[in-house]
């Protein structure tokens, strides 16, 4: 236990460090296509763009999302119940998600890392996939 809130204060630390802004932006790539997507300012996305490059494999949950475990865990930031079609987003602190519609989740939420710019339907298709994560320079 200890040991998790020194590495989670180790992290949190680390990616303070590191300025992401509403303009930091990532490629998402995959077998089934292309999309970009624009960054919230939070400890999470600043920990991930540090993380970046990445390959994520990722599976259809609910018919509403691709959800993949991230290598490491991320710092926790503000959560929210509702999203949109195209939200990026982090259900537990290692579980990267991509909304291909629009919903609700429960109680505690889902930390928001930002918002895809194009045609988020592409993830819209049963069966596992690997996407690749790169920051846009």
């Amino acid at each position: 236990m200890l040991k998790s809130i020194i590495g989670a204060a180790i992290v949190t630390a680390v990616a303070s460090t590191v300025p992401a802004t509403a303009t930091e932006r990532l490629r998402i790539s995959s077998d089934w296509g292309e999309i970009t997507a624009e960054l919230a300012d939070n400890a999470a996305t600043r920990r991930l763009v540090q993380m970046l490059p990445l390959s994520i494999p990722m599976r259809d949950h609910l018919r509403q999302e691709q959800t993949g475990r991230l290598p490491e865990l991320l710092p926790a930031a503000e959560r929210q119940q509702d999203f949109a079609v195209g939200t990026l987003g982090l259900w537990g602190a290692g579980d990267f998600v991509i909304y291909y519609r629009a919903g609700r989740v429960p109680s505690p939420g889902i930390i928001m890392l930002g918002r895809v710019s194009g045609d988020v339907a592409i993830f819209d298709r049963p069966g596992p996939i690997t996407v690749r994560l790169e920051r846009i320079e």
